[in-house]
């Protein structure tokens, strides 16, 4: 690994091949993969992301040869991931005088994952920019692509773009940039875009957003090919699949309430359905007839059921509802348990055992945390008393997450 590839001016590929078949989110990469890590030999030397843990030590020793590492004044972080941080411990210890910079949700896990409890920090955020010495880095945070600490980094002078795990391939290759493949990287370039980003399509959106002013002439990920030829084909390809487009769905949400905060949370739920551009429909089970609620469900292609607990029990005719979910076909609809409580919330529970008896796809915290890593959606949605701005603003992602769900199929 001691060998430098020059990107432009003072600007080196230093990172890992991996041509081994590689274990990644419960899969197996055939083709392997490369760890990309950058150096900027500016008069404040720099390092843009590491390799995988299992390189440190020969990530550390073919920098070395390359630059002194007690000169490197900066480490640069975009994403915690291992397969990008997992040399900083090694990093740190020689380069004694580099501050780590990175988001502020960053930088615990950072102190954690490598014992830098005593290191300096630099806190970057959107829009923020380090003069690193003849060079500029401009930061721009990036949630939940593919966590919830990300940020990319653009150099403004080489209108190069260094933006992590986002426009990555997972090939091992020796040629480094796309224009010198040895074949078409589409089908890689898309399938990784498949398997990491689409579960996070609407942030992906909001990336693009964001770099849609930028100049850039040369994307440089943390995976694969470096991006130098038809640099724009590769974002509009992330743009495209990314857009949700015109599609019918429509969510359901039931509720059973005591005091109105179940209500109040129903509307929230509805409210957030109609900001994604699905079209909902609030029912009060109580006061709608049987029929009229089964044949919502039938017409719907997501249902939300709710109620209040009262003496560790469901409320009203929301369980005569859940019992009739049996006799119904629900395969290729979506269903969620929410609702508000007291001293105790076993209502909302019960909710979602009568949802897992049925044929229905029940949202559950543990899907969530498997299909995308986000940590922040809970399901069942669980709400102590009145929904609070931290209970909103949690529901408004958990009907994203559900908004994706439902158009998975764009």
């Amino acid at each position: 690994m001691s060998k430098k590839i020059m990107l432009s001016d003072n600007i080196y590929w230093v990172g890992k091949v991996d041509d081994r078949d590689v274990p990644f989110h419960r899969l197996t990469l055939t083709k392997g993969t490369t760890y990309n890590s950058y150096l900027l030999m500016t008069e404040k030397p720099t390092v843009i992301d590491t390799v995988d843990m299992s390189f440190g030590r020969e990530f550390v020793e073919n920098l070395k040869s390359i630059v002194e590492l007690e000169k490197i004044e900066y480490i640069v972080i975009n994403h915690t991931e291992p397969d990008h941080s997992g040399a900083l411990g090694s990093l740190a210890i020689k380069a004694k005088n580099a501050v780590i910079v990175c988001t502020s949700l960053a930088v615990d896990q950072l102190k954690e994952m490598y014992k830098l409890h005593n290191r300096e920090f630099l806190v970057v955020g959107d829009g923020d920019t380090l003069d690193i010495g003849g060079k500029i880095l401009k930061f721009i945070e990036t949630p939940y692509l593919h966590t919830a600490e990300t940020m990319i980094t653009y150099c403004v002078e080489d209108k190069i773009l260094f933006p992590c795990d986002i426009f990555s391939t997972h090939v091992a290759n020796y040629e480094y940039f796309n224009d010198m493949a040895k074949e078409d990287i589409n089908d890689d370039y898309i399938g990784y875009y498949k398997l990491i980003m689409h579960p996070h399509r609407r942030y992906v959106q909001n990336m693009i957003k964001k770099i849609r002013n930028l100049d850039i002439k040369m994307i440089a990920p943390s995976h694969g090919y470096i991006l130098r030829d038809k640099v724009q084909s590769f974002i509009d390809i992330y743009d495209n699949m990314s857009k949700n487009g015109e599609i019918d769905k429509k969510a359901l949400v039931l509720y059973s309430t005591m005091t109105g905060r179940t209500k109040k949370i129903a509307t929230i739920i509805k409210e957030n359905f109609e900001n994604q551009n699905i079209h909902s429909e609030i029912m009060d089970v109580n006061k709608i007839p049987k029929e009229e609620i089964i044949k919502a469900i039938n017409e719907a292609d997501v249902i939300f059921f709710g109620s209040s607990t009262k003496y560790a029990d469901i409320i009203g005719n929301m369980e005569d509802i859940l019992k009739s979910l049996n006799d119904l076909n629900l395969e290729n609809k979506i269903g969620a348990a929410y609702g508000s409580y007291g001293w105790s919330g076993e209502a909302i529970e019960v909710v979602q055992d009568y949802l897992k008896g049925s044929n229905i796809k029940v949202l559950t915290t543990s899907d969530v945390i498997k299909s995308t890593g986000m940590i922040d959606i809970e399901f069942p949605i669980r709400i102590k008393f009145s929904p609070s701005l931290n209970n909103v603003k949690n529901i408004e992602s958990a009907i994203i997450y559900t908004a994706d769900l439902l158009l998975s199929a764009i």
